[in-house]
């Protein structure tokens, strides 16, 4: 499988680890407007680097396409993709309204495209093993999840736009579609309601960066999720002091990313913070010994039945039932850091060995949840839900 990437910021350099990691996928060609990030590339993985999207959609050496662009730009370059035939895997959030989202989904089924929503955590194995422990009657019927994420999210190197909610900035459109797509996973799929409250803490960073949510699903069961990204308390010091990408971390950096951007003199230095995370820039993602891998996590989640809870933990999943504790370690991640549940999701369904669970219809209910969430803590009231779609019966690979 051929792979192609529109945008090589710090989300493809993130996801490229994962790329590599699968035997049946190359990366051919990459596309972006900057000519460090493209000389950096090319540099590194010997692939084709285009100027723009557009040539790159017409290489014939690419299958599939990762578009890892900001997010006003999903619509557009999803479609490009489209009209040339190749697969699109599209990062979160989907597109920026449900409209959008729907535009993508006509898009790929006009030129019959394969289409995958993520990278967010509900790829990750240990949530995936949660499903499947909860599909086989593990806890009984599920009755309700918890989530809390507490950590640093809104004092990280941001663009402008970044800061904006209605560009697609703060917490609606960055973090809360990784909690809502593992909610989601976990409870069946079918949201039917949505209340919530949402806060702007910091007149520096004027966006929504935290927010207490209930969701009802239409099985009769409820998810709790809380969110802050104030770089106060963090949520790691609940799981083992592993961070959110499965590396160890330390136990005495609260309020370390509020400081460090305190030291960035203007908003000139932190665009410039913010693009050294990605290709052509100088700043690296300090990997740990493979030793040291641990799967990654979106803060604490805890899905309850009649039957017992199950918990994710470093290394895999905690069933806690009637006879007490009982481990399901996993198999250690295939990269650092591991968002290869994406490439595998994918090449399943470009071999035909299996159809894509996190499709655009998936993407677009986690976005209409999303969007939900703003509305509920605006109008202070409870949303309905009319775009969800249940969880796809993967079954066995063909």
């Amino acid at each position: 499988m051929r792979l192609g990437i529109i945008g090589l910021g710090g989300a493809a350099k993130q996801m490229m680890p994962s790329f590599l990691s699968h035997p049946h996928v190359a990366i051919t060609a990459a596309a972006d407007s900057r000519e460090e990030a493209r000389r950096a590339f090319g540099a590194e993985f010997g692939a084709r680097t285009h100027l723009t999207a557009e040539a790159l959609c017409a290489d014939p050496e690419v299958d599939v396409v990762y578009i890892a662009t900001p997010h006003q730009m999903h619509r557009d370059h999803a479609a490009l993709a489209a009209r040339a035939g190749k697969h699109i895997i599209i990062e979160k959030p989907m597109a920026l309204t449900l409209d959008e989202c729907g535009d993508i989904i006509a898009a790929a089924k006009a030129t019959g495209v394969h289409l995958l929503v993520g990278h967010t955590h509900s790829f990750n194995a240990p949530v995936l093993k949660m499903r499947s422990l909860i599909c086989e009657g593990a806890i009984g019927p599920v009755s309700m999840i918890n989530s809390w994420n507490y950590g640093n999210f809104l004092y990280r190197p941001r663009r402008p736009e970044e800061l904006r909610t209605d560009a697609g900035g703060g917490i609606i459109y960055n973090q809360v579609p990784h909690q809502v797509d593992v909610v989601r996973l976990l409870g069946g799929g079918m949201v039917r309601s949505v209340r919530s409250m949402a806060w702007t803490l910091d007149p520096a960073r004027p966006t929504e960066g935290a927010h207490v949510t209930f969701l009802q699903f239409e099985n009769g069961s409820a998810a709790s999720l809380a969110y802050s990204g104030y770089d106060y308390f963090d949520t790691d010091e609940f799981h083992y002091w592993i961070g959110e990408l499965g590396e160890p971390k330390r136990p005495d950096r609260h309020a370390a990313s509020r400081m460090t951007l305190e030291a960035i003199a203007d908003t000139g230095s932190e665009v410039a913070a913010k693009a050294a995370g990605g290709f052509g820039g100088d700043r690296r993602l300090a990997v740990p010994p493979p030793d040291e891998w641990n799967h990654p996590h979106f803060g604490v989640t805890i899905v309850s039945g009649p039957d017992g809870d199950l918990r994710q933990t470093a290394r895999g999943v905690t069933h806690y039932g009637r006879r007490g504790a009982v481990e399901h370690p996993l198999d250690p991640p295939r990269a650092f850091p591991d968002k290869s549940g994406v490439v595998y999701e994918m090449y399943d369904a470009f071999a035909g060995l299996r159809p894509i669970l996190h499709d655009g219809a998936w993407g677009r209910a986690t976005m209409e949840v999303s969007e939900a969430i703003l509305r509920s803590a605006r109008e202070g009231r409870e949303i309905g839900m009319s775009h969800q779609v249940p969880v796809r019966d993967w079954g066995e690979p063909n």
